[in-house]
């Protein structure tokens, strides 16, 4: 089995776990820091980053293996020290890295559905893009090149890192006094993900809070000045596919509308949020500018819509987990028609959680692709070697999966007519 899969197969029960706590702590206490939907639409959110990640589908441009082979002044021998540098070296790149991307417009697009959410929980630290499809890390990785740092050692460092950075995703933990000076901690990272305008841009650090003071990007959390989560412009959706290429359309757009020559090129690498006067005149974006007045994304639905958003989650996720049990039997190119079953799946659910119309076309399509898988290879990717009438079981979900779209789309709305995607509710 590939070793990363191994690794998510492990971390994956585990996050979800740690997830599960805090929500019935939350419950316990009164604080509130779940909503049903936002919660499913982060966890897809995780589901569609891992299976990008299984899928290798990203494009490195240099590897650090290379770059180190070339640049590299000293040569460190594998030992702690290695280690400690390494995670140094990392948590510096990432801060850069997540510099780059708050401040740039193009790189805001792959960074955005990481503060989509307007909750703040351990759940929103799943929400991961899948738009980083251009690997440019070892620009980042340029002084730990320099020092010597062996590839095999960051590589194993790398995910390490990336995991440290779930726990600090709460509101339930409080200022941890000394350790503020030292490391991330959850209160410095809710100044991270607040759209107040005195949070916006601060506290860019991944694990060590030095590199936000040193380089001036520093806030600490006021008690006067409550967070509020989310982004400027609400994605107002709960489609994490379509949360990860919605900035990249709407720079696009500027684009295309802008008359200057000039503003169809820069307006990519601008500061995030940039638009030319001409574009922004003729096609203004309405939207609360006031943190303290925004409206959270709440279309209505009813409990039996939730229940089955609920119950989609939780087979796109066991048909992920399948596919990392058997990734070896299975293979390329298979894992690719694997992979894009579970990422319509993931449109398909979320759209419905939207209550858009093209729910129920996504779903059709779903559907044929699952018969003609089955149909072609005679098994659904050796499912029958897990649970026998596995083929069965898997054309009786589609049969099912599509009926109550149907219902769900059509007569739900007629039996329900209150029901509205443009329904919302204040924090």
């Amino acid at each position: 089995m590939d070793t990363y899969a191994q690794v998510l197969l492990v971390a994956i029960p585990f996050f979800l776990g740690l997830i599960v706590l805090e929500a019935l702590y939350s419950w316990r206490k009164g604080v509130l820091s779940y909503n049903g939907m936002d919660t499913i639409s982060s966890l897809s959110s995780g589901t569609t980053n891992t299976l990008k990640s299984i899928l290798k589908l990203s494009i490195v441009i240099v590897s650090y293996a290379w770059v180190v082979d070339h640049i590299a002044i000293f040569e460190i021998k594998n030992t702690i020290l290695v280690y400690i540098l390494s995670f140094i070296a990392i948590d510096f790149a990432s801060y850069w890295s997540h510099r780059l991307n708050h401040h740039v417009n193009i790189f805001w697009n792959q960074h955005i559905v990481h503060h989509s959410s307007e909750e703040f929980n351990l759940a929103c630290a799943l929400r991961q893009p899948i738009s980083n499809i251009i690997g440019y890390g070892f620009l980042f990785l340029l002084p730990a090149a320099l020092l010597g740092l062996p590839a095999e050692v960051i590589a194993v460092i790398a995910p390490i890192h990336l995991f440290l950075q779930f726990w600090y995703h709460t509101v339930h933990i409080p200022k941890l006094g000394w350790l503020e000076y030292v490391i991330v901690t959850p209160s410095q990272h809710r100044v991270h993900h607040a759209i107040n305008d005195i949070y916006i841009d601060k506290n860019l650090a991944a694990i060590f809070s030095i590199w936000d003071r040193i380089f001036g990007t520093f806030q600490e959390e006021l008690e006067e000045e409550p967070c509020v989560y989310g982004v400027k412009k609400p994605v107002s959706t709960w489609n994490p596919i379509k949360i990860n290429w919605m900035h990249a359309w709407q720079i696009t757009k500027d684009c295309y509308y802008a008359s200057d020559w000039k503003d169809k090129l820069r307006v990519w690498f601008m500061p995030t949020g940039w638009r030319p006067d001409d574009v922004e005149e003729r096609f203004p974006l309405h939207y609360e500018k006031d943190p303290q007045k925004q409206m959270k994304y709440a279309p209505e639905s009813s409990k039996y819509k939730k229940a089955w958003a609920w119950f989609q989650y939780v087979v796109t996720t066991a048909m992920m987990l399948h596919m990392m049990v058997k990734i070896g039997d299975i293979g390329f190119p298979n894992l690719f028609i694997y992979g894009g079953f579970l990422f319509v799946s993931v449109y398909s659910y979320t759209s419905l959680m939207d209550n858009e119309k093209e729910a129920l076309w996504v779903e059709i399509l779903r559907s044929m692709l699952g018969l003609s898988i089955v149909l072609y290879f005679g098994h659904w990717f050796y499912l029958t070697d897990i649970i026998p009438f596995g083929n069965f079981l898997l054309l009786a979900y589609l049969f099912t999966s599509l009926v109550v779209t149907i219902y769900l789309v059509h007569f739900e709305e007629k039996a329900l007519p209150h029901l509205n995607r443009s329904t919302y509710q204040r924090p």
